[in-house]
């Protein structure tokens, strides 16, 4: 007989596999806010912009403060993210907006499908209510075929 002790055995197995868990979870969260967020980053109504190829590059359009007036394809005129059933109401609210800037541009951004008309008449009763600078919001196309935001 051996008078020893009995030597044990070490009772702990390394685990050599990373937990990803927590990084999907994270990644999940992520996507989820940024989901959320993207929307929110585009100014006034989504738009389907017209194409030019020698637009001139507007940067105050931009701006948190810039008056934005969207007209969508089927002939809703937006102020913002507010629609405007009256062009009138729509050319009191642009009025008082100029009124408190230094900068009197009217940014337009028409659906490229809008009949020409309503724009037209947009562009009329924006300029009934005092509105002398009118930037077009256009889609600039590069020769390659990828396009940029842009206006005329």
């Amino acid at each position: 007989m051996s008078g020893g002790k009995k030597k044990k055995k070490a009772a702990f197995n390394a685990v050599s596999d990373i937990n990803v868990t927590p990084m999907v979870d994270v990644m999940l969260v992520m996507l989820i806010i940024f989901m959320v967020i993207t929307p929110m980053l585009s100014k006034g109504i989504s738009v389907d912009l017209a194409k030019t190829k020698n637009p001139v590059a507007m940067q105050a359009a931009d701006k948190d403060d810039a008056i934005l007036v969207s007209i969508t394809k089927d002939g809703k005129a937006y102020l913002g993210t507010d629609q405007f059933a009256n062009l009138n109401d729509m050319g009191v609210k642009v009025k008082d907006r100029l009124s408190a800037k230094l900068d009197k541009t009217v940014y337009l951004k028409n659906d490229s499908r809008a009949r020409y008309e309503r724009v037209v008449e947009v562009i009329d009763s924006l300029r009934g209510f005092g509105v002398d600078q009118l930037g077009l919001i256009t889609e600039s196309v590069a020769k390659e075929g990828a396009a940029k935001p842009a206006g005329i």
